[in-house]
């Protein structure tokens, strides 16, 4: 193994570890958390109160917050007359003695996760114990339903992917492969990209609205789940993020209709990257990268992180749905080098932006060890380890088998073994996009 790749495989392992040597003292609190209440949680009250103060530990917008009764009934909320927007008061209707319990949730402004809990009172009786089944302990706190939690995983899974193979793809047509263009196995990965895009983040959108209101699977597919969602900062970039692959289609359309010529005109050039530049951003919106101390280097990282992960996975597809079957002795010696370097500066990219990153959201190497967010973040360190060295293997074969496979016209015994290596580097990376999306569902502060 050579000197440079053993430095970027040590990198990449210890990428976790160097930023939380070097990052922020403190771990982020990735999502909207109650710090306290008034009156307390449990507290045996002689007299029913006509309101309860809720203090979370950032700005909440009204909107986000929902209070209910155990009956069901959403009660309503108001600013507190102090403490901020930080503050939210809500009025009871509550018993002149017995128990009294709320389950309340919230939308993070920034990301759109919800955090929720369960504040029970009694009022003019002891509390009953949690073991006695009464109203104050019957059920735990509200959470996501499992289902919807799921699903939103998989869109978003879809999302990357697709994210993956149309920008990516995009980019190794016009850089190292205009003519296939008219390579029909090429154009069909770039619509089935588009269209896995589309109705990912369509859906999405559904499963956003259930997943922040505690509801089911059948919430997701209601239009009022899709106005609650709209009105809210982080369904605003799902729009976006709709419409711009709406616009994707018009890039797409041009591209297939022109063919190479059209990827080697400016004017498409142009359009493709406006297209590419706002996908990629909106995507990076909705994510943990804003969450820390320095959320400006956040968004920079994880643009340039989704930028470069692009470029490897849509490229690392484009070469072995589209290119190696062909196995055109020209086209290997032109574009699998072109691939090869691009996929190494890629690499370097994503490491530096994973440091800035994990710097951003971990934060502590004690969140890194004891949180699920960390020992995901661990995991697929891990499984990227693992790609890195399928990479290493296909980049062995460029260097000392490719002038062969040249020579033979691509024969089919000679390429195989290339084929196998970037099959197992492809398999390695849909496993990185699963572990990708838990990791954005998941809380770091836990």
């Amino acid at each position: 193994m050579t000197t440079p790749l053993r430095r970027t495989l040590l990198l990449l392992l210890l990428t976790p570890l160097l930023s939380a040597l070097v990052g922020a003292p403190q771990a982020a609190s990735a999502h909207t958390a109650l710090v306290s209440s008034s009156p307390k949680d449990g507290a045996h009250l002689k007299k029913a109160p006509d309101h309860l103060t809720l203090t979370f530990d950032e700005t909440v917008d009204l909107a986000d917050v929902r209070v209910l009764a155990v009956d069901g009934d959403r009660l309503p909320v108001s600013r507190a007359a102090e403490g901020g927007t930080r503050v939210v008061r809500v009025a009871l209707a509550a018993p002149e003695h017995g128990d009294l319990a709320v389950v309340w949730s919230v939308v993070d402004e920034e990301d759109g996760h919800a955090s929720s809990g369960r504040i029970a009172l009694s009022v003019g009786a002891p509390a009953a114990p949690a073991t006695t089944g009464g109203p104050g302990a019957a059920s735990p706190a509200p959470a996501p339903s499992p289902s919807v939690r799921e699903g939103l995983v998989a869109a978003r899974w879809a999302g990357y992917l697709a994210l993956a193979l149309f920008v990516g793809g995009l980019g190794f047509l016009v850089l190292l492969w205009p003519r296939g263009a008219d390579e029909p196995r090429a154009r069909a990965l770039l619509g089935l990209a588009w269209t896995t895009g589309l109705l990912a983040t369509v859906a999405g959108i559904g499963l956003q609205g259930a997943y922040t209101a505690l509801g089911d699977v059948r919430d997701a597919l209601r239009p009022a789940t899709y106005a609650d969602v709209l009105t809210t900062e982080p369904g605003v970039v799902l729009a976006a993020r709709t419409l711009l692959w709406v616009l994707a289609a018009v890039v797409l359309g041009a591209l297939l209709q022109g063919g190479a010529r059209a990827s080697r005109s400016p004017g498409w050039r142009v359009g493709a990257l406006a297209v590419t530049f706002g996908l990629l951003r909106t995507t990076g919106m909705t994510g943990h990268n804003s969450e820390g101390s320095e959320p400006t280097w956040g968004a920079v990282a994880d643009f340039v992180h989704l930028l470069f992960v692009s470029l490897w996975i849509g490229g690392l597809a484009m070469l072995a749905l589209a290119v190696l079957p062909r196995r055109r002795a020209g086209e290997l010696a032109a574009v699998v080098p072109g691939y090869s370097r691009l996929a190494a500066v890629s690499v370097a990219g994503i490491v530096g932006a994973g440091l800035v990153l994990a710097w951003q959201v971990v934060g502590s190497y004690d969140a890194l060890l004891h949180t699920s967010y960390g020992q995901l973040l661990l995991l697929k360190t891990g499984v990227l380890g693992c790609v890195l060295l399928a990479a290493y293997a296909s980049r062995q074969w460029v260097r000392t088998r490719l002038d062969l496979a040249v020579l033979l016209r691509g024969d089919a015994a000679t390429v195989r073994s290339f084929g196998y290596s970037v099959a197992a580097e492809t398999g390695l990376v849909l496993v990185v996009l699963a572990v990708t999306s838990l990791l954005v569902t998941a809380d770091p502060g836990r």
